[in-house]
């Protein structure tokens, strides 16, 4: 590798190790070489590009612009390699965007197939609930459920996320069963779906009616959510990859099951202005054949 392109590896290492040691070990450099390739590259390009404390070293917001820059160009060169090596060789890091939730629940569980058939990649897992800018974050496939922002990237469809409600067995002995939509005013329901603001949505032979409803407990993460409705605490408004392992197990119980509540469009997004990774695109192949044969 030349030192251009040594530079240009490290410097992306270490923006997303936020260490010049863990980065200069991953390129088999001392951490004092790793300084000084980096200290040379900012004095070419004219511009610190990270921020150094004893506790931390974070990208400026030149380095961040530099990154964005750099990283799509070293992805190229890097599947410019792979073609020459055999198209089936993936080698080179694929960073994924997703949420905690869908990480645990449904990508890691799918993955060991996926590496078994490439061991020369490494995946590098950014979650993360809130959206992310996948140029600034450098990610090469974000995995997100829901609505999606506009936006010029490019979105493929993979899946299907039923919307659902449902409760402890030992809550529901408690409290009840509501048996309609209206009747959840009369509990706690804790919402795990981003974005609902309070209110759930129920159809059933056309009609549609909306449910505010409020719990003495919230969070920003379906985990939260899913961990009260376990809990006793309340109803729990989520998905069904949001609970899937709870509901097989018993500890939850899905609830007013005539009523349709609707599904939210599980999307694979690559990033605007640039052709997507080989590997971001082997990935989504892998993971919506899996999505389909092990629900």
């Amino acid at each position: 590798m030349t030192d251009r392109l040594l530079a240009l590896t490290l410097f992306v290492r270490v923006a997303h190790t936020g260490s010049f040691s863990r980065a200069g070990k991953d390129l088999g450099l001392s951490q004092p070489s790793a300084s000084r390739l980096i200290a040379s590259l900012e004095r070419e390009v004219g511009a610190s590009l990270f921020a150094r404390s004893t506790r931390a070293v974070v990208l400026t917001e030149a380095g961040a612009d530099y990154l964005a820059k750099v990283e799509p160009a070293l992805a190229i060169l890097e599947e410019a390699t792979q073609a020459i090596h055999g198209k089936g060789v993936l080698r080179g890091v694929l960073r994924i965007g997703l949420t905690p939730s869908m990480a645990i629940r449904e990508v890691i569980p799918r993955l060991p197939a996926f590496i078994s058939k490439h061991p020369a990649l490494r995946i590098d897992l950014a979650m993360d609930d809130g959206r992310q800018d996948l140029i600034r974050s450098a990610i090469d496939v974000a995995i997100r459920s829901g609505k999606l922002e506009d936006s010029s990237a490019t979105v493929r469809r993979v899946g299907s996320n039923p919307l659902l409600i449902a409760a402890s067995p030992a809550y529901l002995k408690r409290a009840g069963y509501p048996k309609t939509p209206n009747d959840l005013s009369g509990h706690p329901v804790l919402i795990g779906v981003p974005g609902s603001n309070g209110v759930c949505f129920f159809e059933k032979n056309g009609r549609t009616v909306s449910t505010k409803v409020e719990a003495p407990l919230s969070g920003n993460i379906n985990e939260a959510a899913v961990a009260g409705g376990v809990a006793g605490i309340g109803i729990v408004a989520c998905s069904l990859w949001g609970c899937r392992a709870e509901l097989k197990s018993g500890a939850l119980v899905q609830i007013l099951t005539d009523w349709n509540m609707g599904a939210a469009d599980v999307n694979a997004i690559f990033p605007a202005g640039r052709g997507a990774k080989l590997a971001a695109r082997a990935f989504v192949e892998h993971f919506a054949k899996n999505l389909k044969t092990n629900p």
